[in-house]
């Protein structure tokens, strides 16, 4: 846990999973200073607030102390939505202090005050602030945030071509703001979210190449295959005829499309924290498999909303960033929760970068790890979930 001080209050706030051992914080110098910025200057919170990629609610929480008539966040993190809603308890907030949208639900019809926290993808922002742009109006006041090294002067451009003119603010602690005045005569053009994109003719795996695939933005990769993937696909299991397979941390859902052509009798299970990924994947699903495969999509915390010990075969291209933090902790904490989803014998097999060490960390959660495949960048490695005493009696 740790507690932010603000100009309504200070608030204990944690990331979510809880975890007394995270070193990470749930808000940091940009959030601070964005929130910094609005006492000082007596911003009017009134009226209809709107915060965009608040990561885990450091912002909405504080300000709800504010009272606005309307505080929304749209967020593409579910991890992230249930962050904020644990410190919006923790905080005392009454029920519905905050309306918590997603980036694939329609946003407000006007927002008075849009607050935006730059988001690792520069495709994400410029998707959601084409989607939120006609909501604002002449006054509406408009401040964005983030670390100096998150603001770029493509982010900047992005504000000024979708919203109206826009300057920084110099850095405190390494952070900055964005200051936008709406242009309402301004026409920013199409939005050109989603992205679509044939896969090369040497994509390997059946049935694949020259699919066209869509990716929602903020999906890793979103204008090509990306190479872990693609030595991934070069290397699937196959033959297991009506097992349940879960791709876990689907992004597009290209891994799992690739069992669903090649296993026609196959169940799938296809999972991600982010909204935009899943929108993405059910997207390629239908339009390549239909509507009428047995397959489950699934935004959450994993595979934590399957009952333990009821997949066969795991597949997973682990991150390793969370925000602009590298970490492993992401990828142990997809590895445990594959172990209590699959059944005894059940497999997880998963591509990483060599230099990772991942087969440790299987071994660990494991009890076992085997080198499937490898190259100068990337290994596959195969781990198998061993019985425990409970499942032998």
């Amino acid at each position: 846990m740790n507690r932010l001080s603000t100009s309504w209050g200070a608030f204990t706030l944690t990331r979510f999973p809880e975890d007394p051992r995270e070193q990470l914080r749930a808000w940091d110098a940009a959030d601070e200073y964005l929130l910094g910025h609005l006492a000082e200057s007596g911003t009017d919170l009134s009226g209809s607030v709107a915060v965009l990629g608040d990561r885990w609610g450091a912002l909405v929480t504080a300000l709800q102390a504010a009272g606005p008539a309307e505080l929304v966040q749209i967020t593409d993190s579910y991890l992230g939505g249930r962050a904020t809603r644990a410190n919006l308890a923790r905080a005392g907030a009454a029920p519905g202090a905050v309306r918590l949208l997603t980036t694939q639900d329609a946003p407000p019809e006007r927002i008075d005050v849009l607050l935006v926290r730059v988001p690792k993808s520069l495709a994400l922002l410029e998707d959601q602030l084409h989607r939120i742009a006609p909501a604002v109006h002449e006054g509406t006041v408009i401040v964005g945030t983030g670390m100096v090294k998150e603001i770029h002067t493509s982010t900047l451009k992005l504000f000024e071509r979708i919203l109206g003119p826009t300057r920084t603010s110099l850095a405190v602690k390494k952070a900055r703001l964005i200051h936008t005045t709406p242009d309402p005569a301004l026409t920013p053009g199409r939005n050109p979210w989603p992205h679509r994109y044939d896969l090369p003719a040497d994509t390997p795996a059946p049935g694949l190449p020259g699919l066209t695939v869509t990716n929602h933005a903020g999906v890793f990769c979103a204008d090509r295959l990306d190479i872990g993937t693609r030595f991934l696909l070069a290397n699937l299991p196959g033959g297991f005829g009506r097992a349940r397979v879960a791709d876990l941390g689907c992004g597009n859902g290209v891994v799992g499309l690739a069992i669903a052509l090649a296993e026609p009798e196959a169940e799938l299970v296809l999972a991600d924290e982010s909204y935009q990924a899943v929108a993405s994947a059910r997207d390629n699903f239908r339009a390549h498999v239909g509507d009428d495969r047995k397959v489950e999509f699934l935004v959450g915390d994993g595979l934590s909303e399957l009952p333990a010990g009821s997949v066969d075969l795991v597949l997973n291209n682990p991150p390793f960033h969370s925000h602009q933090a590298t970490t492993d902790r992401t990828a142990r904490r997809m590895f445990t929760d594959a172990r209590r989803a699959l059944r005894p014998g059940g497999e997880l097999w998963i591509v990483g970068n060599r230099h990772l060490g991942y087969h440790v960390t299987l071994r660990r959660i494991f009890g076992n790890s085997e080198l499937v495949a490898s190259d100068a960048k990337f290994v596959v490695l195969r781990a198998v979930r061993q019985p425990d005493r409970e499942d032998a009696r």
